[in-house]
This record gives structure tokens, C-alpha cells and sequence, in this order.
């Protein structure tokens, strides 16, 4: 059953499974283990005896494959729900003994074969003997071409020593490190992405640093195995585990990634315990149960830590649906937004009562308390929409106690439909004047004191927020105030393997080269974002020009070790007015606004980044009379092809 009830989470991490050995009675395996409160089982599939070599020496000719149970003893569903087969620890298929060589490929795709019979939903493949492994690659590839929807779970011990670690210098042959992460990543490149090729991590009692577990989570990681040896005791004889793991199992839940026990019993526990006595090393209860398994113990605690978690917000239960999923950004000037579109952003009302402080700032700063009963201050919304920053100046002027006038200006014709409509609800005759035009095509009939727009993209200027605002800045006063005032873009290297599988799948070199929009989940932050262009507004220079061109050089935190880049992940900060921004740049973001997911612009060949290795790569903001495109490349620590070539995939039309 699951290990708890949590508020929007509906994710596969709510269910725990346990290891076991070779049972060849697997229904009272699996019927003791699902009553203990375990969700599915962990086991392997065949006899880890058996070797194909001595089968055929024996000479048998009625021989049939010696696994643990008839296909015929569970249910098709129960198989399914309940059982994640295990391929045999021992084979090697880079083995130097061509026996065992030969042995270990004939027994692997035997097993896999079986499990697949089985209807598995997966089935872990034991860990690589060594970072060199590329027999073990190749048939498990050949095996992964026939495969119809079973994941296989390739099992990566969670470990890397460090290269300060005197204990790991003399244990390894004089200061090698060892870092698992590479063994995965040989592989996957190896199996070339495969989609169905997963990971299960080992942990361990002693676990990397931070950055270097952070890469795993761009990965697709769908179980972690607690090993019983990485859990403590606590003052009660009871398991805990420390704070680091717990943090760890944590981050686990938020990315779907299910919990396995594993191991012998380490804990000397009465089978029946009371709530009374389930206590962890911060004397917090976690609930007892009438112990059937020897593990349950175990399950306990984990269920324990998932039940502290906090309910998922509002917000993200919402965003949910969207994480890592692949959305072309929008084109406010070639298309017209449907209604549906307008009224998921006008839900942001952070994002309005943001643009209502600035607009509040704007008017005390330009109309003196001793004039504001005489003066009446100018304001345009270009780019009105269905009216929310027009509400939002209204209510300023009101909070400030000035007096405004409007200009809304909208260009789709079935907007200002609705604008109309408001401005008569509201009564709003008298002070809002609806202007249906293109604002770069619009004469104004008099200079406005505030131009007000929300033109920004997820990248700040990817919606032609410069474009727009140079052309209509022309009616501003020159002495004007433009909300935003400006805004900078940003970039970060990610790993992300979902991202890169996603658009890998549409076969072609324009999909590389195409930006989308994404809500980022199971992504590796590689390094701190960085500035890359930034627009200021009203623009008076004598010759506008909105090209820009930036080279940037990441440097990975040192103890990350190496890691993969599949693209980079895009944000924006503007500044509102004097001190009120807004924006999804992490470090600074503007709390519970959702208007904008960031930007991934993705790499055509994902580039690996050796240890401590920078990272450059630069970025091109390009302009043409009908279109606006970005170019971008990386030149260290390998060249990769400059993406997007004269707009040749992607482009945001004018």
C-alpha cells in the first residue's frame, strides 16, 4: 500500500518495494512481502546457478530455463504491478573468460526474454563491472531495439570518492577516483539514449557531495535502493538514517523515484512493536505496525519521511501536468492569443500586484502630493489584452489618489471585444480610451507620461518586447517612464535526459535548433545562471539596434565531477520600476508566479564537461526585416555545430 497521503501527489514514489533473493516459491514470497505493506517486489527471475555452458553439457534435451516460477502462478496484473525482475549479479559480459563471456550474453537475453514474457514493467540489469563496458552496452542496445514497453533498470552503486580522500588514495592504487556517474554515462552513450534504458542507484552508508548527487537528478533515475547498511540506530534501537540521506530519500519523492529496501535485518526488533516506541534520532513518532517482514522496520522509516514532507502547493499541483513538457513558445505578433490563453495569465495576480506597486511608485514619483487634485497623468497599456493591467493602473491611481487617464491598445480584434465589455461593467467610460491597432502602426493624438506593456517572454525579449516598445516609444514623453524599465536574460547548463529523449524523437536537425518552452523538473543544474542581453526602455539612441551577441564561460562547482550537457535553460529579470522587479531567474524569482515557465534551448549532441573543465558557449540574438532568431553554440570544452543558422528552424516573426 502507499506510504502515505500526501496533497497532490500522485506520483509512483508513494509506493516502496523490498529485495529478495532467488524464492522459487514466488507466491508466498510476494503475498508475505505485499501484506508486510511493501507495494512490489525486487527479485531475480532465474536460478543464479544456472549456466548456459553446463546445461548444454549435460546434454539434455528437454532442458527448460530454471526460473523462479511459473508464468501461470500470478496473475498477468500481479506480474505486472507487482514484480520487478532482477537479471543475475554474476554475469560479465566484458569478461576476458570467453566462457563466462558467452555465458553472461546468452544468460542476459534469456532473462530479459523471460521478463518480457512476464509482462514486467521492468527489470534492473546488475551494475558494469568498470566504466569500460561496452560488450555489456552492445547487447544490452541489441536487446533494448526489440523491447515493446518494459524499462530495463541498469544498477549504478551511488558512490564517488574524491581526490583529497587519503583513505581512497592508498584503497586505489594511488589517488584514482572513482566516480560511478561515468559508468552510467558510458552506457546510456553507448545504448545512444534509449529511452527504455533507466537507473537504479545503490545508496550506500557514505554518499557523494552535493553537486555531485545533484547530476543524477537530470538523469532517469526510477528507483533508489536503500541499502540496510546506510541506515543508523537511533537511542531507541530503531532505524534512522542521517540527515543527508533523509534529505536524499526527500528529493527522491519530488522526482517520482521509488524507494527499494534492501538487504539483511540490522536491527535487533520484536516482531511487535507499539507506536509508543517508534521513535526517530530526532525523537519525532513515525507509526508502529505488527512487524510480518524482517524488514519492515525499514519500510517504516521511509514511510515515516514521506509523511513529513509538506502537501505539494497549490501552484505546482497545478504545474504538474506541465513538468518537462515540450511547449513551442507563444507568438503574440504573428498570432492572436485565444481566449482561454488570456485567462491563465490573468490568474497571475502576483504578477499584477507587482505591476501595480510599480505603477503606484511611477505616479508618486511624477504627480507631488500638491498638484495630484489638478493633474491628470497620462497613462498607455500597450498590449491591453482583456484589460488586467488596466485594472491594475486604475486601482494605483486609486491607492495613490491621482488622476489617470488611459490609452488601452490592443491589436486582436476579439481582445478588444472584451475590453469593451469591461470598460462598461466597470464603468470605466470616462477614463479609459480602447485603441484597436498594432501598436507600432498607431498615431497617437497626444504623448503619454507612463507606457505600460507586458511583452516579456520566458527569455525577456523572445516575444519582441524591444521591437515593440522601440516602436512605440514614440509616444512617450521624453522625460517618460517606461514599466518594464528593462530586462536581462539568463542561461544555465542542465542535464536533461527526459528533454533531450523528447526531441530526439522527432528525427530531425530542427527540433535541435528549436527553443520551447518548459516547466523544468528532472534537470541537473550544472552551474549559477548568467546574465546574457539586456534591453532598457525608452531607448533614445539615435540608431536602435536590437542585435546582441554574448560569450559566456561556466565553471562547475569542483567536487561535481564530470558531467553531461544536453542544453541550456533560459530565464529573465526585469525591473519593473526603481526597486519593484519581476522574474524566474532562480536566484531572484518573484515568489508563487506562474505567467512564465523558463526556456530550454537544447544541443543538437549533448557535450560532456571532463572535471573541472570550463563550459563556454555563446549566444546570438539576430535581426531581420520579418523575423528575430537566436544562434548558439559551445566551443568549450568541445565545438558543437552553431544551432539555428539564419533563423533557419526558429524564429519569431515580426
Amino acid at each position: 500500500m502507499p506510504l502515505g497521503q500526501r496533497q497532490g501527489d500522485k506520483s509512483e514514489s508513494r509506493y516502496c518495494g523490498v529485495e529478495s533473493g532467488f524464492e522459487p516459491d514466488m507466491p508466498r514470497l510476494l503475498t508475505r512481502s505485499l501484506s508486510s505493506g511493501f507495494d512490489f517486489l525486487l527479485a531475480p527471475l532465474v536460478d543464479p546457478s544456472y549456466r548456459p555452458s553446463s546445461a548444454r553439457a549435460a546434454g539434455t534435451e528437454s532442458f527448460a530455463l530454471p526460473v523462479a516460477a511459473s508464468d501461470l502462478i500470478l496473475s498477468p496484473s500481479q506480474w505486472s504491478s507487482h514484480v520487478v525482475g532482477k537479471v543475475s549479479a554474476w554475469i560479465d559480459l566484458d569478461s576476458d573468460d570467453e566462457k563466462i563471456r558467452m555465458d553472461s550474453e546468452i544468460t542476459l537475453k534469456q532473462e530479459i526474454a523471460w521478463a518480457s514474457h512476464l509482462s514486467l514493467q521492468a527489470c534492473v540489469l546488475p551494475p558494469p563491472k568498470s566504466a569500460s563496458c561496452s560488450n555489456y552496452a552492445r547487447c544490452v542496445n541489441q536487446i533494448l531495439q526489440g523491447l515493446s514497453n518494459m524499462q530495463l533498470w541498469l544498477r549504478i552503486p551511488l558512490e564517488k570518492t574524491e581526490p583529497m580522500d587519503e583513505e581512497s588514495k592508498v584503497a586505489d592504487h594511488g589517488g584514482r577516483t572513482t566516480d560511478t556517474w561515468e559508468w552510467w554515462n558510458s552506457f546510456r552513450l553507448l545504448c545512444e539514449h534509449h529511452t527504455q534504458l533507466c537507473v537504479a542507484l545503490d545508496i550506500l552508508s557514505s554518499l557523494p557531495s552535493l553537486y555531485s548527487l545533484g547530476r543524477w537528478f537530470g538523469e532517469p533515475v526510477r528507483a533508489g535502493i536503500l541499502i540496510t547498511d546506510s541506515f543508523m540506530t537511533n537511542a531507541r534501537g530503531y532505524p534512522c538514517l542521517s540527515k543527508r540521506h533523509q534529505r536524499l530519500v526527500s528529493e527522491f519523492f519530488d522526482h517520482s523515484v521509488q524507494i527499494v529496501i534492501s538487504g539483511e535485518c540490522r536491527h535487533n526488533i520484536s516482531q511487535e512493536v507499539s507506536n509508543d516506541n517508534m521513535h526517530d534520532s530526532d525523537n519525532e513518532n513515525y507509526e508502529g505496525a505488527i512487524y510480518k517482514h524482517p524488514l519492515r522496520p525499514y519500510l517504516d522509516y521511509v514511510a515515516y519521511l514521506y509523511q513529513k514532507l509538506d502537501p505539494i502547493p497549490e501552484q505546482e499541483r497545478f504545474e504538474v501536468g506541465y513538468r518537462d513538457f515540450l511547449q513551442s513558445p507563444l507568438q503574440p505578433l504573428m498570432d492572436n492569443l485565444e481566449a482561454q490563453t488570456y485567462e491563465t495569465f490573468e490568474k497571475d495576480t502576483v504578477k499584477y500586484s507587482q505591476y501595480q506597486r510599480a505603477v503606484s511608485k511611477a505616479l508618486l514619483d511624477r504627480v507631488p502630493d500638491e498638484t495630484a487634485s489638478t493633474t491628470t497623468t497620462v497613462l498607455m497599456v500597450v498590449g491591453a489584452g482583456r484589460g488586467p493591467l488596466v485594472r491594475a493602473s486604475l486601482q494605483a491611481a486609486e491607492e495613490t489618489g491621482r488622476k489617470l487617464k488611459v490609452y488601452a491598445v490592443e491589436k486582436n480584434p476579439n481582445a478588444v471585444i472584451t475590453l469593451h465589455s469591461l470598460i462598461k461593467l466597470e464603468g470605466w467610460e470616462s477614463l479609459v480610451t480602447i485603441v484597436s491597432s498594432d501598436m507600432r502602426c498607431w498615431n497617437a493624438p497626444e504623448k503619454a507620461d507612463i507606457l505600460v506593456s507586458e511583452l516579456l517572454g520566458s527569455f525577456g525579449d523572445n516575444e519582441l518586447s524591444p521591437e515593440c516598445l522601440d516602436g512605440a516609444q514614440r509616444f512617450l514623453k521624453p522625460d517618460g517612464i517606461s514599466i518594464p524599465s528593462s530586462y536581462t536574460s539568463f542561461i544555465q547548463p542542465i542535464t536533461a535526459s527526459k528533454l533531450y529523449n523528447d526531441v530526439k524523437t522527432y528525427k530531425d536537425i530542427a527540433h535541435f535548433e528549436t527553443a520551447y518552452v518548459v516547466k523544468l523538473h528532472r534537470v541537473a543544474r550544472l552551474a549559477p545562471p548568467q546574465p546574457v542581453f539586456t534591453f532598457a526602455h525608452p531607448n533614445f539612441s539615435p540608431k536602435i539596434d536590437n542585435q546582441r551577441y554574448k560569450k559566456l564561460q561556466f565553471q562547475m562547482p569542483s567536487d561535481t565531477g564530470s558531467a553531461l550537457v544536453h542544453g541550456f535553460a533560459g530565464y529573465f529579470d526585469a525591473v519593473l520600476y526603481k526597486d519593484v522587479h519581476l522574474g524566474i531567474e532562480p536566484s531572484t524569482a518573484t515568489p508563487n508566479m506562474f505567467s512564465w515557465f523558463p526556456i530550454y534551448f537544447p544541443l543538437r549532441k549533448p557535450i560532456h564537461v571532463p572535471v573541472q573543465s570550463p563550459l563556454e558557449v555563446q549566444f546570438w540574438r539576430c535581426c531581420g526585416p520579418t523575423k528575430v532568431w537566436y544562434e548558439w553554440c559551445v566551443t568549450l570544452p568541445s565545438p558543437s555545430p552553431i544551432h539555428n543558422s539564419n533563423g533557419r528552424s526558429y524564429w519569431v516573426g515580426l
